[in-house]
């Protein structure tokens, strides 16, 4: 029995090479093709697919961004039948697919470590550019755990709970809060770093600043992009007791202050621990807090 699968890429070519690649592997249909997040999340829910290959970076919404919204409407759809009448609950799993959470298989160019936390999960991974025998191998083993899911879903309702349980501990390992609670601080981030996605230890970050919508991440040895959309969402994910907003453009690791410098009128600049020994302005209201931690 054939497996059936979403391909979602935001390139033409990889999907193309990807489909051929599962062509030639056989025993996939591959039911639908998306190019964005978006996309993703609408064509999951119309063709409930045993498995999707998804890639990480794509506009709109990233691959992270996708599991966790499927995630939130299966929840939503799960609480809705469960509130209904017996014979409701009966219909939602074949009209809603409440008790369904399709495998995926993640196609991207991370980094090694975060491969591997990609493997603890138990979550698989494609790295581009493809290779024949991992597209089998990805293939081989999301067949396994669809005809697993498929064995125990005849034992009750919490079939899907194993699937479920390992995507959050991804979601949680890769910064993204569940039902909008604020998490413990993860020890690690993923900076982008041109082409790949690295995993940052936070005491490693000295600043970050956004400039024109972007957020640079800035260690002492090399320089990313956060997916962070605002200085917000990125100090939500940072320790509180070592990173602090100096000015609105910019956050600091109290740590990584190599000098603190009197500036004019009473103001301070802040040379910071990267090689450049960037110099980074603290704002009037910030002042005060600056004084209080350095016992100026």
């Amino acid at each position: 029995m054939s497996i059936s699968a979403l391909i979602i890429d935001d390139e033409q070519l990889a999907r193309d090479e990807l489909k051929y690649l599962l062509d030639q592997v056989g025993g996939v249909d591959v039911v639908a093709q998306g190019e964005n997040g978006i996309e993703a999340v609408d064509l999951i829910e119309e063709h409930h697919p045993d498995l999707v290959f998804l890639d990480v970076q794509m506009p709109g919404q990233d691959g992270f961004a996708v599991i966790q919204r499927v995630m939130e409407r299966k929840r939503a759809k799960t609480a809705r039948s469960a509130a209904g009448a017996e014979t409701a609950k009966t219909a939602a799993g074949a009209e809603t697919g409440e008790a369904h959470m399709p495998q995926f298989v993640f196609a991207t160019a991370y980094d090694q470590y975060a491969v591997r936390a990609f493997e603890v999960n138990a979550v698989d991974y494609l790295l581009k550019p493809f290779e024949s025998s991992r597209v089998r191998a990805a293939v081989e083993r999301a067949s396994a755990r669809i005809a697993a899911d498929t064995a125990s879903a005849a034992s009750g309702p919490e079939a899907a709970a194993p699937t479920e349980s390992q995507l959050e501990a991804l979601l949680r390992l890769l910064n993204r809060p569940q039902n909008g609670e604020r998490t413990a601080a993860p020890a690690k981030l993923i900076v982008q770093a041109q082409s790949r996605l690295l995993l940052v230890d936070q005491a490693e970050i000295c600043y970050a600043a956004i400039d024109e919508g972007v957020i640079r991440i800035v260690t002492r040895t090399f320089e990313g992009q956060s997916k962070c959309r605002t200085l917000e969402d990125l100090l939500e994910m940072l320790d509180p007791v070592r990173f602090w907003r100096a000015h609105r453009g910019y956050v600091v690791n109290i740590d990584q202050i190599r000098e603190v410098m009197p500036w004019f009128k009473s103001s301070y600049q802040l040379r910071m621990n990267d090689k450049k020994q960037t110099e980074v302005p603290v704002s009037r209201a910030q002042t005060k807090r600056l004084r209080e931690l350095f016992k100026l």
